[in-house]
């Protein structure tokens, strides 16, 4: 008999979302399938797949030992995520070449279906940096008598979500600080900077509104500018490296001697980012806005604002809230208060007068309730409420009474 040829030997995921790229997270099941294409027939021990994530951290320094000696020491790390076998086809141990309990795959195109389900546990984030990376992948391995096995891998995308919906991630963020510029003897004015956003979550594709206000009294031309920065920090053998990238910039207006600029909501976008990473032990993704001005020949004063980079947008209702919650906090940059809010709807608009005249002539109702009470709930609930004003109608009266509140003191 000729034996026949693996033509083609991949692994394929069945994809959880529209735009057809294999993207899970913690607890989510992970589905595929193993794909054989065969000319002929071969003759197979076991089919098996091998699932595994892990972050890993790895960089390496030039030590001295002395005038003439140097070495490399090596810095890494590994933390495990998943790890989960499974056989397909055959049996677990392939360490001998017997022809018994072979499977036999004809020719044709063959699939074979695996799942898994990810650790309900907090997994970290994919991720490809400098020093290390996260990955996740599943591997299958075709074990031949007689032959080498053959193996394929395909890696797939986990997201730990983050939900900018929260109060902490919709908190307004801002700051403020002034330099003064000496040289020699001579001191010129102060340089003031100002800054706020209107909260400290975001997700990829989004605008940060900055509200910024730079005066310069001193004698120098300065600029302002805003950048968002990924800081990449890795972790092993109690050291630590970091990694500083621009994200994004923008440039304002240059600024002569005693001029002010604002920006009132001036827009920076953020690009297609990594999610923060915020649980790994081992690797920390994190972003921050630096609002700074640049000043030629000096230190930049400069004001950094922390971000968190979101895997779940914002909701129209955290939106709201967020718009409100900046609205009221801006005075110091020359914002306005929230519009004053509506008056409640009238009594009519909510119980009608036949809803009313029913529950007050129910005899049913009034023999169930005992006590003074119950009787004082039943008849008041359908009375229409105090008229609503804006005004006191009667100031007098009010002014009147507090008085007599302040004059009597409560000890006596």
């Amino acid at each position: 008999m000729v034996l026949g040829k693996v033509k083609s030997f991949t692994v394929s995921f069945d994809c959880l979302n529209d735009s057809n790229v294999p993207v899970f997270s913690s607890g989510d099941c992970v589905s595929g399938r193993v794909v054989v294409e065969v000319t002929g027939e071969i003759r197979v021990k076991s089919l098996k797949i091998h699932a595994k994530g892990f972050a890993k951290v790895r960089w390496t320094e030039s030590r001295n030992a002395g005038s003439n000696t140097a070495y490399t020491q090596n810095y890494t790390e590994e933390v495990e995520y998943l790890n989960h076998k499974d056989v397909l086809i055959g049996h677990e141990r392939d360490d001998d070449n017997s022809e018994e309990g072979l499977t036999t795959i004809h020719s044709g195109r063959h699939e074979y279906e695996f799942s898994l389900e990810l650790p309900q546990t907090p997994l970290a984030t994919s991720f490809e940096g400098k020093h290390g990376s996260v990955r996740y992948w599943v591997k299958a391995e075709l074990h031949r008598p007689w032959l080498l096995p053959m193996k394929t891998k395909k890696e797939f995308t986990v997201f730990e979500h983050i939900d900018i919906n929260t109060p902490l991630l919709l908190s307004p963020q801002a700051g403020t600080k002034d330099k003064t510029l000496c040289c020699w003897f001579c001191t010129s004015g102060p340089i003031s900077l100002s800054a706020k956003i209107e909260r400290k979550g975001y997700t990829p594709g989004e605008s940060i509104q900055i509200f910024a206000e730079i005066e310069n009294c001193s004698s120098r031309m300065v600029v302002p500018k805003a950048a968002i920065y990924q800081t990449q920090t890795f972790y092993a053998k109690g050291k630590m490296k970091e990694v500083k990238q621009l994200v994004a910039n923008l440039r304002g207006e240059s600024l002569s001697s005693g001029k002010t600029e604002t920006w009132s909501g001036k827009m920076l976008k953020i690009p297609p980012v990594s999610p923060s990473i915020l649980d790994c032990s081992i690797i920390r993704v994190e972003y921050s806005l630096m609002v700074y001005v640049d000043i030629p020949g000096a230190i930049n004063l400069s004001l950094t604002l922390p971000l968190v980079i979101g895997t779940i947008p914002l909701h129209p209702f955290g939106s709201r809230t967020s718009s409100v919650s900046s609205q009221c906090s801006m005075s110091w940059l020359g914002m306005g208060l929230p519009e004053r809010p509506e008056a409640p709807p009238s009594y009519a608009e909510i119980v009608t007068e036949e809803q009313r005249q029913s529950s007050l002539d129910t005899p049913g109702a009034r023999d169930d309730l005992n006590g003074p009470l119950f009787a004082y709930i039943h008849e008041f609930r359908f009375q229409p409420p105090p008229l609503y004003s804006e005004i006191d109608p009667n100031p007098d009266h009010a002014g009147r009474t507090e008085e007599r509140r302040l004059d009597t003191c409560p000890s006596r």
